[in-house]
C-alpha cells in the first residue's frame, strides 16, 4: 500500500502527517505498527509520532497521534499546530477556525494566513487545565498537588502536577545545564504515584515573564519541544508565583507564548509549525 505523507514540525517536534478519512491506512496496518516502523529514524521517515487526520460525526475533524514506540497519547499541542497547518494547506479543512476532536476533548487551533495562503503561525485554544489528582492521574490526597515530593532513585523531586489533555509534572530548577534530563525524567515518568505514566519538564525561571525549558515525553523521550507542557509549566510557573498568566517559553526547537486567559480558564497556545518534505512511502 502507498501512503502519502507531509513531514512536519513544530519547534523540532517532527510528525509524520497522513489523511486517513477513508480508514483505507487502519485497515491495511494498525497505527501502533505504523507509527513504530515510520518513526524510525534509521530504516524510516523519522519522527516523534505520526498524526493521523480522521472523520469525526460531531467535529470538523478527528486527531489521532501515535508515538514512537507505538502508544497513543491523549494529545499534542506541537502536532495540533502542525495538524491545523497540513489541513487548511492539503484542502482537508480550508477554514481560519477548527473544530478538533482529541481523546483530551475538543481543541480549537486557529491560523493565520498570509497572501499567498500559507499558514504562517497558529493559535491554539488548549481549552482548561485539569489540577485535581485523581484526573491527571497523580496519586496524592490533596486537592492540588503543588510542588509535592516524589521520591525516586535520583533523589526527591518537587512536581507540581497538571493535566492538558495529558499527563504533565513540572519541576523547578536553579540551572537546567545541571539536569541529567534522561535520568530523572524517566525516574518521574515511570514512578508509580503516576499510575499511566506522565510528560515531564524542567523549569528555570528567567523572569515573570520568561521560561527556560526541557522535557522528558511520556512515550518519546527527550525531545525539542512540548506544547502541552509548555502550557503546563506556565500554570504551575503561574500558582506557584513564579510568573503572571502570560509567559514565553524557551524550549529547544524554540519559543512558544503561553497565555492563561483567567475569564475563561483556558489556555492559549501561539506558535510556528513547519513542513519539511512531502512524499509516499509503501507499507
Amino acid at each position: 500500500m502507498e501512503i502519502k505523507f507531509w513531514k512536519m514540525e513544530g519547534l523540532g517536534n517532527d510528525f509524520i502527517m497522513m489523511d486517513d478519512r477513508d480508514e483505507s491506512i487502519v485497515t491495511h496496518i494498525s497505527y501502533s505498527d505504523l507509527a513504530v516502523r515510520l518513526c524510525d529514524r534509521h530504516f524510516g521517515i523519522g519522527g516523534d509520532g505520526i498524526i493521523l487526520a480522521r472523520k469525526s460525526d460531531t467535529h470538523d475533524v478527528r486527531f489521532v497521534i501515535i508515538n514512537s514506540d507505538g502508544t497513543e497519547p491523549q494529545m499534542c499541542g506541537n502536532g495540533m499546530r502542525c495538524f491545523a497547518k497540513y489541513l487548511y494547506e492539503t484542502g482537508i479543512l480550508v477554514r481560519d477556525e477548527m473544530r478538533v476532536d482529541t481523546l483530551a476533548g475538543t481543541v480549537i487551533p486557529r491560523v493565520s494566513v498570509d497572501a499567498a495562503g500559507v499558514v504562517t503561525s497558529v493559535r491554539v485554544d488548549m481549552g482548561p487545565p485539569e489540577l485535581r489528582p485523581p484526573h491527571i492521574p497523580f496519586s496524592c490526597d490533596k486537592d492540588r498537588a503543588l510542588e509535592e515530593i516524589v521520591e525516586t532513585g535520583q533523589g526527591p523531586v518537587a512536581v507540581t502536577t497538571v493535566s492538558m489533555g495529558n499527563p504533565h509534572a513540572v519541576t523547578f530548577v536553579d540551572d537546567l545545564s545541571l539536569v541529567n534530563v534522561e535520568k530523572a525524567g524517566r525516574a518521574v515518568e515511570t514512578h508509580e504515584r503516576f499510575p499511566e505514566k506522565t510528560n515531564v519538564e524542567f523549569i528555570q525561571v528567567v523572569s515573570d515573564t520568561e521560561l527556560n525549558m526541557k522535557v522528558w515525553e511520556r512515550g518519546a523521550g527527550i525531545t525539542l519541544a512540548c506544547g502541552t507542557g509548555a502550557c503546563a509549566s506556565l500554570v504551575a510557573a503561574h500558582l506557584t508565583g513564579r510568573t503572571g498568566n502570560t509567559a514565553v517559553v524557551h524550549l529547544d526547537g524554540g519559543d512558544l507564548e503561553i497565555h492563561w486567559d483567567k475569564e475563561t480558564n483556558h489556555i492559549f497556545k501561539t506558535g510556528p509549525a513547519s513542513l519539511a518534505f512531502e512524499g509516499s512511502t509503501t507499507v
